[in-house]
């Protein structure tokens, strides 16, 4: 559906109140960064002013000239009749205070592991310094890897991608954020290019979405690469090589840490005899396990 901008929209306030109503009349779905019309038309908004994203008050009974209007118009016309996410069409995506560039390359940002990093491990990490050597498992834009570089500040990271588009990427964001000395990226399926290395920290976030939810899934996802969401019938295609192969990767007293969606119940219905521990988040109850080594190798 394609709804003109009228023309007596003529301050912030009167776009962001018609986006919100046009977000839903055309049923868009929501989660790449944002959860409700109101939220990500405010943001869209914001970003296509070059206003501040963190206050919206002060600038909504200001007029818009011809040509902001005509960029406004333009942008929500894609948002709704392209089911384009909003990320994708500003170029970036956020977790937590981190910023990063995306584009349809790559999925956008969103992991739960984030949240968790570095005290949700602490009890199982005891010192952000025993950690040396870190890994990302399917980096994608490279999130991960540079939010465990700001969060364990001794560690030399690998992050790994079997993506070559996503690890261009992760490039961009790693020099960003000036990195690029402690963060290597390397093209891999999972471990099959590290060969003969140790990490005190692994973490993945690595495709899980069952056949039957891509299926279902909605318009906007569609615009993400599969290869990043397509986890097998069950999910757990990639999560099977992680929890067979990350023994020979971790140190004696490594920590494995794995993103799996809603797929808790398959998981533990896989491997009944690991002794997952599931990690709270403030947006999740069951969505990421830890395992130690010494768990994985008996």
């Amino acid at each position: 559906m394609s709804v003109a901008a009228p023309a007596e929209l003529e301050t912030l306030r009167d776009w962001l109140r018609w986006a919100v109503s046009r977000f839903g009349e055309a049923k868009l779905v929501f989660g790449h960064g944002t959860s409700n019309a109101y939220d990500e038309a405010a943001y869209l908004l914001l970003h296509a002013l070059h206003l501040p994203l963190d206050r919206l008050e002060p600038f909504l009974d200001a007029r818009l000239t011809a040509a902001e209007r005509g960029a406004l118009a333009a942008l929500f016309a894609r948002r709704i009749d392209e089911r384009i996410p909003a990320a994708y069409l500003t170029g970036e995506a956020w977790l937590g205070e981190f910023r990063f560039h995306v584009d349809p390359r790559v999925l956008i940002p969103r992991s739960f592991i984030a949240e968790l990093l570095p005290e949700g491990l602490a009890p199982y990490v005891s010192d952000t310094a025993d950690v040396g050597s870190a890994l990302d498992l399917c980096t994608g834009c490279g999130c991960l890897a540079i939010v465990l570089a700001h969060a364990y500040l001794d560690a030399d990271i690998d992050a790994v991608d079997l993506s070559a588009d996503a690890l261009t990427v992760a490039q961009r964001n790693v020099s960003d954020y000036g990195l690029a000395g402690r963060i290597n990226l390397i093209r891999s399926d999972l471990f099959a290019n590290l060969r003969d290395k140790r990490y005190d920290l692994i973490i993945s976030n690595p495709p899980y979405v069952t056949a039957t939810s891509m299926a279902a899934l909605p318009p906007e996802y569609l615009h993400e690469p599969s290869m990043a969401l397509a986890g097998g019938a069950d999910g757990l295609d990639a999560v099977r090589g992680i929890l067979e192969q990350a023994p020979r990767y971790l140190n004696p007293q490594g920590t494995l840490v794995v993103e799996v969606g809603a797929g808790r119940d398959a998981v533990e219905a896989t491997f009944p005899k690991l002794p997952f521990v599931w990690l709270a988040t403030p947006s999740a109850e069951d969505s990421v396990f830890l395992l130690k080594r010494e768990d994985l190798a008996a």
